[in-house]
């Protein structure tokens, strides 16, 4: 298990950035490359992240490949292959995107995202998605959402049957799951549920953390690692029983200095409860 997260110093080649990344004291970072970034680019990185002991944990594909826009659903799937292959040339744990979203909004909440017709259209988007690109030394993962398949480790699971390929595999974010008081007060439960079905399958986890609003209806907040009720103890106890480089990576905080907080509120669980971090 190793953590990681954003680099906020500017960085002038591939030995600065791994002593940026070292300088955090984190052991998995985001890809540091763009799409267009030619191979001798893409070989420097990922021979000095190789040489630091660095995992790059997950390459983001953001977009809406099952937009109900003809357009913006194909040049969504180009970039999800472009993105696919950038992952598999510099070695990125996987290439990750949500499944996208039916409303106008591309990661919207719409009536027509939980339902048996685009849950095929996921399988059709993300087969044609792997099949153009063939990995062999990455995945093509679909981050976990509250209102967007796939919702639960067990709709997951299901994905991973259906789509049915090697090039595919898991990316775990519990804290966008907790879309329930039951799932928010007994996410301990809940997180052992979603390693115990995916565990094999998880390439790369956020860390992210989520708190519930006392007044009406149901209202949950994303916050930093330590000031919700994400039973981290649980978490990385699970975490670490997966393959040991697989990250954990912290995001969607607004400054270093809050990156810092969480990585310490980390670092002092995993302690807490004798896992390596």
């Amino acid at each position: 298990m190793r953590l990681g997260g954003p680099i906020f110093t500017a960085v002038i080649g591939s030995e600065d950035w791994v002593r940026a990344v070292q300088a955090q004291g984190y052991r998995a970072a985001y890809c540091p490359v763009g799409t267009d970034a030619d191979e001798d680019m893409v070989r420097a990185y990922a021979a000095a992240a190789e040489r630091a002991d660095i995992v790059i944990a997950e390459v983001g594909a953001w977009s809406n490949p099952i937009s109900p826009d003809t357009e913006t659903r194909r040049r969504a799937i180009r970039h999800c292959q472009a993105r696919l292959a950038l992952a598999d040339r510099i070695g990125a744990r996987c290439c990750v995107n949500i499944a996208g979203s039916r409303s106008a909004l591309w990661d919207g909440p719409d009536a027509g995202n939980l339902t048996e017709d685009t849950f095929a259209l996921i399988v059709e988007t993300t087969r044609e998605i792997i099949d153009a690109v063939r990995p062999t030394r990455t995945v093509y993962a679909l981050e976990t959402m509250p209102w967007v398949l796939p919702d639960s480790p067990e709709s997951y699971l299901r994905l991973i049957q259906a789509i049915d390929r090697p090039g595919f595999g898991v990316h775990l974010d519990v804290a966008n799951m907790i879309n329930s008081p039951r799932r928010y007060y007994e996410n301990a439960a809940f997180i052992r549920e979603c390693f115990a079905l995916l565990g094999p399958h998880i390439r790369s986890c956020h860390a992210k953390d989520i708190t519930m609003q006392p007044k009406l209806t149901v209202h949950l907040d994303e916050v930093r690692p330590g000031l919700g009720t994400l039973d981290y103890r649980v978490f990385l106890q699970e975490a670490s029983r997966l393959a040991p480089d697989t990250p954990v990576m912290l995001e969607h905080l607004p400054t270093a200095e809050e990156y810092d907080q969480a990585a310490q509120h980390l670092r002092t669980v995993a302690e807490e409860i004798g896992v390596p971090l």
